[in-house]
């Protein structure tokens, strides 16, 4: 049998480091609060954990404008505090995965403020998109826009001005300089000599840009400021700062340096790009190991839809030899509760989708409170962080990134030491209801469904192939994915998607021997009730 390595199958849990734990008392998530909580997710079942950024930043970004890409921001803690948490994760069987952001830096990072006081055409600015305004130099060089909202383009007081994709403390680098590479690839060698198993890279479609830097057009020039803030990060590969040839040219680079390292070291591209085949492109045998597939996480609540993703994703990823991923949701996007109809029923279809995405080949991807089944929050205007929400983008991404609940009550539900600071964005006074604490207190509650599903998912994968049927011959609105056993029973992960109970006996399965629902009496008189899901062990092929 060939080696597998340990991310093709693996369930990774997104930790956003400053809504975790609180260690300190400051109202800010840290390290040492990572650490603190380890055994909860091997308790829960997951393989490894992804770590958002926790490097030197002045948190313009909440990390993601990165000032040194080899130390730690004193708000999470020391180089001393990610060793003791490497250690432990790696002592009790974890995996890690950090963040890497190769778009752009701080504006505060050290290259960059050599080049502000450096003179056009220095090679201190070749390694930004450093450009002279058009006309008298006061109008920007393109007509580009901000993700964030607002141009994507600030002038120094030289008058040049820079490229920024993201927020204005957030400059792009300009991949066509050595420097740049080079630079990276320190970075990347720095934190793999520390133990890290992976990385998850920011924006990896977004690094090099079109030659010339053409204006977009008109048309989508309006489909930019139509968006909202996370549509205008889907934009199409026609974008010339999106998804261009070159950038495979950098993670050919990546994939040799990750070659250098033993144990299957990996890297996942969040790579928001137009189809499929586009996302396949970064997971070809020489690029990287995965990409994230945000065209699940994009699919409508139907059988349909999710049948089109499914058969999508296998028709790119099989001809390059790659494994796919699964993911629901993340710290960028309106939780899944919510993005499903919020309530019980958002929680119902969420809770279904879990199920569906796990029993699915390939790694899933789970971002931390999704095994609480928490609801975005609404967070109020006067509390409100992001950057998208200030630069006028959209109403922001901070309703999913409340601290999370550990305690049924309490100041901060747990997620701070008693009498500490107030958490950095305001909890809802109901938090405790959707704790660990509280869940963990009850067979019915989505934590207890997601330990059991990680549970089995983790008994029955390795007797699996990696492939999947979808029979034809099914009930209008139901999901029903087939996976058979290699020596042994298979594996049927069937879906109510549509408003119609299924019939589980017209699907030839035993109604009486589910092998786990989605929620209590999810299957009553032989029938799969709506928004609801089940899986079953069988021979069926």
């Amino acid at each position: 049998m060939s080696h597998a390595p340990w991310w093709r199958d693996a369930v990774c849990y997104q930790i956003y480091v400053r809504s975790f734990a609180d260690s300190d008392g400051d109202g800010v998530g840290d390290l040492a609060g990572v650490t603190s909580r380890l055994a909860y997710l091997v308790d829960l079942g997951v393989d490894a954990v992804w770590l958002t950024p926790f490097y030197r930043s002045p948190q313009a970004d909440h990390g993601y404008d990165v000032a040194d890409y080899c130390d730690v921001d004193p708000m999470f803690g020391d180089l001393a505090a990610f060793d003791e948490l490497s250690e432990q994760a790696r002592e009790l069987g974890l995996k890690v995965i950090v963040d890497i952001v190769p778009n752009h830096s701080s504006d505060r990072h050290a290259w960059f403020q050599a080049a502000l006081q450096s003179p056009p055409g220095s090679s201190e600015r070749a390694r930004y998109v450093f450009r002279d305004g058009r006309g008298d130099g006061s109008t920007p060089p393109t007509n580009w826009l901000s993700v964030f909202g607002g141009p994507a383009w600030t002038r120094v007081l030289d008058g040049q001005w820079y490229l920024h994709l993201f927020d204005a403390g957030q400059p792009d680098f300009d991949w066509t300089h050595p420097e740049v590479g080079d630079e990276f690839e320190r970075v990347l060698r720095f934190w793999l000599d520390r133990g890290v198993d992976g990385f998850r890279i920011d924006v990896a479609n977004a690094l090099v840009k079109a030659d010339g830097l053409p204006d977009l057009t008109a048309e989508q020039l309006r489909a930019e400021r139509s968006a909202d803030e996370v549509d205008r990060t889907l934009s199409e590969s026609s974008r010339p700062y999106n998804d261009q040839p070159g950038v495979h040219d950098v993670y050919r680079r990546w994939h040799r340096v990750l070659a250098d390292y033993p144990g299957d070291r990996m890297a996942i591209a969040e790579a928001w790009v137009g189809s499929a085949e586009s996302m396949a492109r970064y997971v070809r045998c020489d690029e990287l190991q995965q990409a994230f597939n945000f065209h699940w996480l994009q699919a409508e609540w139907s059988a349909e839809a999710m049948r089109g993703v499914v058969r999508q994703t296998f028709a790119a990823t099989d001809p390059v030899g790659a494994f796919p991923t699964w993911v629901l949701s993340n710290h960028d996007v309106v939780r899944t509760v919510t993005r499903y109809g919020a309530g019980e029923q958002g929680l119902a279809r969420a809770r279904a989708a879990l199920l569906a995405m796990l029993a699915l080949p390939g790694s899933a991807y789970l971002y931390q409170g999704e095994e609480l089944g928490l609801p975005q929050v609404a967070v109020a205007e006067s509390d409100r962080q992001d950057p998208v929400w200030l630069r006028g983008g959209g109403v922001g991404r901070d309703g999913c990134r409340v601290p999370l609940p550990w305690a049924a009550a309490g100041p901060t539900f747990g997620f701070s030491p008693d009498g500490a600071a107030v958490p950095w964005l305001p909890q809802p006074s109901g938090w405790g209801g959707w704790s660990v604490e509280t869940q963990r207190g009850s067979a019915d509650s989505t934590w207890a469904l997601v330990r059991e599903a990680l549970r089995l998912r983790h008994e029955i994968v390795p007797g699996l192939v990696d492939s999947v049927t979808m029979p034809d011959d099914v009930p209008s609105g139901a999901f029903v994915v087939t996976r058979s056993g290699v020596d042994g029973p298979g594996l049927v992960s069937v879906v109510a998607c549509g408003p119609d109970v299924v019939d589980l006996a017209g699907l030839g399965l035993d109604a009486d021997a589910p092998l786990l629902v989605s929620r209590k009496e999810a299957i009553a008189g032989g029938v799969l009730r709506a928004d609801a899901a089940a899986w079953f062990r069988t021979a069926r092929v």
